[in-house]
């Protein structure tokens, strides 16, 4: 037994978990594992969250979402110093799990829509944790940046130029200051059906379990619809996304439809250069190839995005630099 797991058995044995059973649950993208404990009747989570991951932000969001009135874990026990934390179970039935097995795709996704209607129309003060991280210029275009260090180099084998890729972050800094008028909220980031889950239990937006919110920040509200309707794991209906965007727009009266669909079209392809990127470097780095499947639907995405009449300058530059014959990795790639 290594030295985690002993600490790991102290921290429930602390807990009074130290009899439960433990069953390992499916990874994410990040370094946390989860493990789901049960012990007669009672179900918990543990999150192992070892360096370089912090579980500080994961629960200071979680009390601010719970505070608000969201479905967020409620946190048994912490251990601040290895990073575990023993959280409320939600169940299995996430959004994606729920989908498979034949749910109505609409009502699923007006649910996660509402959730987000509700903290929109928090005042910003309200809705955004004091001293919360910006999704600031420059985080913007350090994410877009990760589809030129990392899938550019595994699809064609070298690095572009230093003037090529300045073109692409001068194109990507113009783009991202053309939406006006958008209000900013909390954005929780990841908002998919990965990370959604339906409460039977609950009613209302309460019936929404929110999970992997972590990495929020403050930013423009149009982030977490376009997450939610261009899934990079999931091929979402083009009448649901239609359906979706006409439901929220409906419940702010007052935000332009032309400004929100030229935020969308921007963070939308700003968010899949960046998920490209990621996926590469989570089977370079990280060794998790898995990702690599859903890079032809990630490029379809950002492809979309940039038919734009906003977006054409960004759409000329990925068919010169990244030519379709290159936005598919090298067979064998990863293996």
């Amino acid at each position: 037994m290594d030295e985690r797991q002993e600490s790991i058995e102290l921290f429930l044995e602390m807990e009074g978990w130290g009899k439960a059973r433990g069953n390992p649950l499916t990874s994410d993208a990040s370094f946390r594992r989860y493990t789901r404990l049960e012990d007669k009747n009672r179900r918990a989570i543990l999150m192992d969250a070892p360096a370089p991951e912090e579980i500080g932000p994961f629960l200071s969001v979680a009390h601010h979402l719970s505070k608000l009135g969201y479905s967020a874990p409620k946190i048994l026990a912490v251990d601040h110093k290895y990073g575990f934390i023993l959280l409320e179970d939600f169940g299995d039935s996430t959004f994606t799990r729920l989908l498979a097995a034949g749910e109505q795709e609409r009502e699923l996704y007006f649910l996660a829509t509402d959730v987000l209607i509700d903290l929109h129309k928090h005042p910003a003060a309200e809705a955004i944790p004091q001293k919360q991280l910006s999704y600031s210029l420059d985080l913007l275009l350090a994410e877009a940046a990760l589809l030129t260090d990392w899938f550019v180099p595994a699809a064609i084998g070298r690095l572009l130029s230093a003037d090529v890729i300045q073109e692409f972050q001068d194109h990507w800094r113009s783009l991202i200051s053309l939406p006006v008028n958008i209000p900013e909220s909390l954005v929780l980031r990841d908002y998919h059906v990965d990370n959604l889950m339906r409460l039977d239990d609950r009613s209302g937006i309460a019936a929404c379990g929110l999970l992997d919110f972590q990495d929020a920040v403050a930013g423009p509200v149009t982030y977490d619809l376009v997450s939610l309707i261009e899934d990079a794991r999931r091929d979402v209906s083009p009448a649901i996304a239609k359906d979706v965007k006409q439901r929220y727009l409906a419940a702010f009266p007052n935000l332009d439809p032309n400004q929100f669909d030229l935020s969308m079209a921007v963070l939308g392809a700003q968010r899949h250069a960046k998920v490209i990127g990621i996926f590469t470097r989570l089977c370079v780095r990280d060794n998790k190839p898995s990702y690599l499947s859903h890079i032809p639907r990630v490029w379809r995405l950002l492809e979309a995005a940039c038919e734009h009449p906003d977006l054409k300058i960004m759409q000329r530059w990925i068919n010169l630099n990244i030519p379709t014959e290159s936005r598919l990795l090298p067979e064998g790639f990863g293996t």
